[in-house]
């Protein structure tokens, strides 16, 4: 205890001792060694973003060029509300500035560019790679690379669409330790990236699956083929989804009673993120990259869903990988 407590400096460990006395000293070392990449800060990513600052990580990298919009400032609590104070930046400076008030001894900083500019020497930096609001290719494509590397890095996506979110996790090969009966025992997970996830066939899944898994597909799916970023639609796109949503269930053998026209019209309907379905979201999210930087507690294996119409979050194991 005591040669850990030295990797700590005397500051760290007087700012996180609430923490340590949580999850002990090993786990705050780990964590204020790590290094996060967040790339689309909706209201979900900059709630996961807050709560990972005041946790006490190495660094925080931020990616998002767009410049303000109103629908942006209606979920991120980062972006000051006097258009003085924003115009001419773009979302990730701003977010920046402010995360950087909420723990000065963390590292925040901005790296501009596409998403989908990125290479594997890029994502090798960090330790977790969190992505959000962007297009079903380019999420398959930054989960492939970093499922690849030779180090493990962390992968997570997360949406939050109206009053409903979802989570995807990949940890490649993920050991961890937990107790039972008095005593530790050492578990191992073997993840899939987030495109052999999705291919797995529908009809293979459990009838009780989360009717959102089923909702999201079709939505991502009707996104890429009109080739739209995610959250340009609209009610008026109701008809072709409902019909894209035929096509995908007659090919999966699935009765289209798992995807209700009603849950598909709340997801495609709503352009902007309903804040407490946010804080709730991004507070899972960043629950989840603790454990995976710490080491501590059992790791969600694979999705979360959560909707807020029966506030129930549910975990599904979606995968051909057994663990």
């Amino acid at each position: 205890m005591g040669t850990e407590v030295e990797q700590l400096t005397e500051q760290e460990t007087a700012i996180y001792d609430r923490q340590i006395r949580v999850w002990g000293v090993d786990a705050q070392r780990r964590l204020s060694k790590s290094h996060v990449f967040v790339s689309g800060l909706n209201g979900t990513a900059v709630e996961f973003c807050k709560n990972i600052v005041l946790a006490g990580v190495g660094s925080l990298t931020l990616n998002d060029d767009r410049l303000v919009t109103e629908d942006l400032l209606y979920a991120n609590f980062l972006i000051p509300p006097d258009e003085n104070d924003f115009r001419g930046k773009s979302v990730a400076e701003l977010c920046c500035d402010s995360l950087k008030d909420f723990n000065p001894m963390v590292s925040v900083s901005v790296k501009k560019g596409a998403l989908s500019i990125f290479d594997a020497d890029f994502f090798q930096k960090f330790d977790v790679v969190v992505v959000s609001c962007c297009s079903l290719l380019t999420k398959k494509s930054v989960n492939s690379i970093c499922h690849k590397l030779p180090k493990r890095v962390a992968f997570y996506s997360v949406e939050c669409r109206d009053s409903c979110g979802e989570i995807f996790v990949d940890l490649k090969n993920y050991s961890y330790c937990k107790k039972k009966n008095d005593e530790t025992i050492e578990c191992e997970l073997r993840y899939p990236s987030f495109e052999e996830a999705i291919a797995v066939p529908w009809k293979s899944l459990p009838k009780r699956l989360s009717k959102l898994y089923y909702a999201m597909r079709v939505i991502e799916r009707f996104e890429a083929l009109e080739r739209r970023n995610p959250g340009e639609t609209s009610v008026d796109d109701l008809p072709n989804v409902l019909n894209l949503r035929k096509e995908i269930c007659e090919a999966h053998c699935l009765n289209e009673s798992q995807i209700p026209d009603s849950l598909l019209r709340r997801l495609i309907a709503s352009r902007t993120e309903f804040p407490p379905v946010c804080a709730i979201v991004g507070g899972i999210l960043g629950q989840e990259v603790i454990k995976a930087i710490s080491g501590k507690g059992d790791p969600l294996k694979n999705f979360f869903f959560f909707n807020a119409m029966d506030g129930k979050g549910i975990i599904e194991d979606i995968s051909n990988v057994s663990s």
